[in-house]
């Protein structure tokens, strides 16, 4: 922990002699084996995909270099490649059957007008609103008819028009399977799984080169020296390339055509933009220098991509998961290495079609029929079964493949809505009486759904008696309002009594929950969900915790009040970091003692500290830990993953492990609590030597041993962690610092060790931390 401390400002002088122009900077080293890394898997994936939409097998390739040179400059996620995307291999080989291949690209530079319009209204962020059930179900659809279409082309026939039409003529292939064709393809999927498993020192070195090239590049020498005759790669001279053209056909073919490139690019392209953020801020240098992406930039980025590969004869244009990945792994830190592959791409184009006209088709087919095939994610479906989304998944999935893209999309959207409004009008009443007193409970959310029911029970009620109505829900409309609210009226004008509770803390004692009318709680606030609402009011003892305990039940209480209270002002945030991961500038370590609140006295909130508590803020020698490596387990990954750029060791007043270390005797057994605590013996040592001064907290001595031993704990704990190798290379290197605290409870007030780099001298202070200073929140 730091203090603001004030800065001076800039000053401008007038005289001061003019700046040289600085000269363009050349790529990173890094940036460069990136997009070397980008451009070996992107080549075979780009023929491949142009191979399984039907369309010049150039088109992939133009999609590739546009991609690369005109996304990856224009875009707004630095490190996100963008190519032809096998997510659209369905859409474009539909359109390319219906329309032909000039109509295809005049529609596909008519999408990228649409993104450049959408991301000029700034709606980059309302694609993510989709469900992601929905998305998954979506990709997953398209592998499956990827691989369907696929397989006809590795058992060496020709794909139907329809996912259905594929399925059925499997038997047939299978009957008719080419044997050359079929011995190409087993190779490259042969390859593809095998070589990211291959073992040894050897095999780490061998799996630098991409699974994708090798596996193209051994079906390819396989066929050239054995003389297979099998259909190969037939690029055309590039004088015959073919442009688009006006678009032909029926306006609201083409419409439909053009809404539907628009939005699975522009959705793709986002999450891919997402998911990459993730991966940045995973990379052991948490992604410094690189910024994080600007949705609507990408967009807009996206658009311009589409804009030129369809005039130039291309393929469209999406950002990519799995050219992406390769290119975060192979530590690119800008957005050169996205340029630098498209540039690659070109050059390939021009100087190597001789040696892309020797691929074999099926191997190509192979390749894009196991991407098909990964596109159906276990962990994706894992995800939605544990979300209770499968349903929304299975009949998106189901509708893509049987029905069409567009139309499944509109499905799992459709079953979407039915879930959240089965949710939302899902609510269970229950009555029961216990020993006079009606209880009638209402689980889910109270809206005008449930009035009818509602109603039914609290009229079953006989009048003039005491009611305790149980909510257990985050939302009541007005109807629902309405309905609880005459009703109470007329009961109470029958002689009964009504209590309208949140979730009870037991039978006898059920928590109110206060209206928006009632008189707030000045005694308790902010802290309300702390204090439970008893200002000041110390609750009553419970019984020893179990299941049905008031102590379970008040557990359970303040659970329900954080979801109803705390939660909807949080939700924002935590999601942000789901996404994007923690990045704690500080590791805390601090004492387990319950009446210290870290989120509290540092003002701190989520992801802004990495805390690690114990019984007595102790910090274990290297090699010192006796089986239990935690603490050294949790400031290795604090320093070297996190890379934090702080510690801070916290104390406290009153603390009971010091208390016991002063107390303890020779005789004593060892238990686990003293077997912990014996790391702490150092600071007695301390204490007791010589050769260092006590502490002093603001000027004043400890009151007692306790509170002398508890500071001097901080001080030696902090020298405890110099001995680290991680943390003294990152002192070393200026890149860490250690600070010491010390928190008064009875006081409320904090003290910070000052000097903590020299905590070896004879003088440590602890000084006070006064309200008009501002100290510094972890970010």
């Amino acid at each position: 922990m730091t203090l603001f401390t004030p800065t001076r400002p800039r000053v401008h002088r007038p005289h001061s002699p003019p700046k040289e122009p600085r000269l363009p900077r050349l790529p990173a080293g890094v940036d460069v084996s990136a997009s070397a890394a980008v451009f070996l898997i992107a080549l075979p994936l780009s023929l491949g995909i142009a191979l399984a939409t039907g369309a010049p097998l150039q088109a992939g390739l133009v999609a590739a270099a546009v991609g690369g040179l005109v996304a990856g400059r224009l875009g707004g996620s630095p490190l996100q490649v963008s190519g032809p995307a096998a997510g659209l291999t369905v859409v474009t080989a539909e359109l390319i059957q219906r329309y032909g291949w000039r109509t295809t690209c005049a529609i596909t530079v008519l999408a990228g007008l649409a993104q450049l319009a959408l991301a000029a209204l700034r709606v980059a962020r309302s694609a993510l609103a989709v469900s992601p059930a929905i998305v998954h179900g979506m990709l997953a659809g398209i592998g499956v008819t990827i691989a369907l279409a696929q397989l006809h082309i590795v058992l060496g026939g020709t794909p139907r028009i329809s996912a259905v039409d594929n399925a059925l003529g499997l038997p047939s292939e299978l009957l008719h399977a080419r044997p050359a064709s079929l011995a190409i393809s087993a190779l490259t999927i042969g390859i593809l799984l095998a070589w990211p498993r291959l073992p040894g020192r050897v095999g780490g070195f061998a799996r630098k080169a991409p699974a994708a090239l090798v596996a193209v590049a051994g079906a390819t020498l396989l066929a050239v020296a054995t003389g297979l005759t099998v259909p190969r790669v037939d690029l055309p001279s590039w004088s015959s390339h073919a442009l688009p053209g006006l678009p032909d056909g029926p306006v609201l073919g083409i419409a439909a055509g053009v809404l539907t490139i628009t939005l699975v690019t522009s959705v793709q392209s986002l999450l891919s933009a997402v998911a990459v953020d993730k991966l940045v801020a995973a990379r052991p240098d948490r992604g410094r220098g690189v910024p994080r992406s600007n949705l609507d930039r990408e967009l807009a980025g996206q658009g311009a991509a589409n804009v030129v590969s369809g005039a130039l004869g291309g393929l469209p244009v999406a950002g990519v998961a799995v050219r992406s990945v390769a290119n975060v792994s192979a530590g690119a830190v800008s957005r050169a290495s996205t340029m630098l592959h498209g540039l690659w791409i070109v050059l390939a184009a021009l100087l190597l079609v001789p040696v892309l006209d020797l691929i074999p088709l099926a191997a190509l087919a192979a390749l894009v029929m196991v991407v098909g095939v990964q596109m159906v994610s276990i962990t994706h479906i894992r995800t939605v079964t544990r979300h209770r989304e499968v349903v929304v998944y299975a009949v998106t999935l189901a509708g893509v493949v049987l029905i069409g893209l567009l139309e499944g999309v509109a499905l799992g959207i459709a079953v979407a809505v039915a879930v959240a409004l089965h949710r939302l009008a899902r609510t269970r009443i229950t009555r029961e009486e216990r020993d006079g007193l009606h209880l009638l409970r209402v689980r889910g959310q109270l809206t005008f759904l449930a009035v009818p029911r509602l109603s039914r029970a609290l009229h079953q009620i006989p009048a003039g008696s005491a009611v305790t109505v149980e909510l257990d829900g985050s939302f009541m409309d007005h109807a629902a309002y309405e309905a609880l609210s005459d009703w109470t009226a007329g009961h109470l004008a029958h002689g009964g009594s009504v209590e309208t509770t949140g979730p009870s803390d037991g039978p006898a004692a059920p928590a109110r929950i206060p209206s928006a009318a009632d008189s707030p709680h000045p005694c308790c606030r902010p802290w309300t969900p702390w204090r439970n609402h008893r200002c000041g009011e110390r609750p009553p003892a419970a019984p020893a915790p179990s299941a049905g305990s008031p102590t379970a039940h008040q557990l359970a209480h303040g659970i329900g009040t954080f979801q109803r209270n705390t939660a909807p002002l949080v939700r924002d945030e935590l999601a942000r970091l789901a996404r994007e991961g923690q990045r704690p500038s500080q590791l805390f370590l601090t004492c387990a003692d319950s009446r210290l609140v870290t989120s509290m006295i540092t003002a701190s909130g989520p992801g802004d500290l990495f805390t690690v508590r114990n019984v007595g803020n102790l910090v274990p020698l290297p090699g010192e830990e006796s089986g239990d490596d935690s603490v050294a387990a949790a400031i290795e990954y604090a320093v070297e993953v996190l890379r934090v750029e702080s510690i801070t060791v916290c104390g406290h007043s009153g603390c009971g492990a010091m208390q016991a270390l002063l107390s303890a005797g020779p005789a004593e057994p060892a238990t686990p609590l003293r077997r912990w605590l014996r790391h702490g013996l150092p600071s007695l040592e301390r204490m007791a030597s010589r050769r260092h001064a006590w502490a002093r907290i603001s000027g004043r001595l400890p009151a007692d041993e306790i509170e002398q031993l508890c500071l001097t704990n901080v001080v030696q704990q902090l020298e405890h962690l110099r001995a680290y190798e991680s943390v003294a290379r990152r002192l070393a290197d200026g890149s860490l610092t250690l600070h010491g605290m010390y928190f008064h409870v009875g006081e409320a007030q904090a003290y910070l060790l000052s000097d903590a780099d020299e905590v070896r001298g004879y003088d440590d202070v602890f000084h006070g931390v006064p309200p008009s200073v501002a100290v510094a929140r972890a970010s």
